[in-house]
């Protein structure tokens, strides 16, 4: 049984997630808020409790967890304190959607966090309800998406339900989330003779919610570069992204991109032409610039191009409702890789399996 507690979303009254906290501490699987997409968390430190989070979600052990931490103070605990490099981007952006993989401190976390690796990704997440949870839990909480692994990541708790209902322990309803995309994750390799501020190279091991421009920004005298796509087979995923196919729907996902705009519609209406005449059931995700371009079963219209934050807002629901319609075939057209349109394609490129049609 799954119970599930309906809270405010701004101002989540104590009582209203005692009862979620104590299955925290427990040893419990509860799922929850935050300003990116709902987590799956469980005490960070006791290696049954994380066990039930791989198990409820089918996820592969080697896929590391992020620990999510109410208070910058807790750093210490965890992980190796930052130098002034990445302490200048947890002033820039925590609370928020950006998770920092630090040294580990030894035999804290349960090794299952970690997937064998000496570092941990640690972040503060910017919302109400997901700081007051794990405060009033009073450990670290691990938390990958709250989804069947390989799925779209959760945006509300009905999606939530969708996936793991009688498979958690409880859902804290707090409503949708915002930004949509999960956490930006990076690390950040000193250069040779670095004091620690800022000349050497911050590595984005997953695109999300914080852009690289961003980044940039806060420290620019750093090289910042995208590692989101260098992982090595036979490794184990530096960050959660990294080696297996994620946030897919259960058909099968074809992306086309680069041409004309013009070019990519005509390539898309073809593929879902030669479906139709197979049998298939046909979806098709696409902006609202070109709304009623494109003929299918199911045209999924994901936010603007001309404001990709809307895109990154309904693009897990979007791909949710390809499933709800039944749809077998899907082809999605692509959108531009600047801002959060990198962490856009990064998804879209996870959740068709890497299948690009390029014209």
């Amino acid at each position: 049984m799954t119970a599930v507690w309906k809270v405010a979303a701004v101002s989540p009254q104590a009582e209203e997630l005692a009862d979620a906290a104590r299955m925290l501490r427990e040893g419990g699987t509860v799922a929850f808020p935050t300003e990116t997409v709902y987590g799956l968390g469980a005490d960070a430190r006791q290696t049954d409790a994380v066990m039930n989070i791989f198990s409820a979600k089918g996820r592969p052990s080697d896929n590391p967890l992020i620990v999510h931490i109410a208070n910058r103070s807790q750093i210490g605990e965890l992980a190796v304190l930052p130098g002034e490099a990445v302490s200048r981007l947890l002033d820039a952006f925590w609370p928020g959607p950006l998770t920092v993989v630090l040294p580990v401190v030894p035999g804290v976390l349960s090794p299952l966090v970690t997937a064998g690796l000496n570092t941990v990704g640690l972040r503060m997440p910017d919302h109400p309800v997901a700081l007051q949870l794990i405060a009033a839990a009073g450990c670290p909480v691990a938390a990958p998406s709250a989804n069947r692994s390989g799925r779209p990541s959760p945006t509300q708790a009905e999606h939530v339900w969708e996936d793991l209902h009688g498979r958690i322990d409880g859902i804290v309803d707090g409503g949708p989330t915002g930004v949509g995309l999960e956490s930006t994750v990076v690390e950040y390799v000193p250069a040779a003779g670095d004091d620690g501020c800022g000349q050497g190279v911050l590595h984005i091991l997953r695109p999300g919610g914080i852009t690289a421009a961003q980044l940039r920004r806060a420290l620019p005298e750093a090289e910042v570069r995208d590692a989101s796509a260098h992982q090595e087979p036979d490794q184990a995923p530096r960050a959660p992204g990294m080696k297996y196919t994620h946030y897919a729907p259960r058909g099968v996902m074809t992306l086309v991109q680069g041409g004309a705009p013009e070019q990519v519609l005509a390539r898309l209406q073809r593929e879902l032409d030669e479906a139709g005449a197979r049998g298939e059931r046909t979806g098709a995700l696409t902006y609202r610039e070109h709304a009623g371009a494109l003929r299918a079963d199911h045209v999924a219209v994901c936010g603007s191009l001309g404001d990709l934050e809307t895109v990154a807002h309904g693009l897990y629901a979007a791909l949710r409702g390809f499933d709800e319609a039944g749809v077998s075939f899907i082809v999605a057209e692509a959108c531009p890789e600047t801002g959060i349109g990198a962490a856009i394609m990064n998804r879209l490129r996870k959740a068709a399996g890497n299948r690009i049609i390029r014209v």
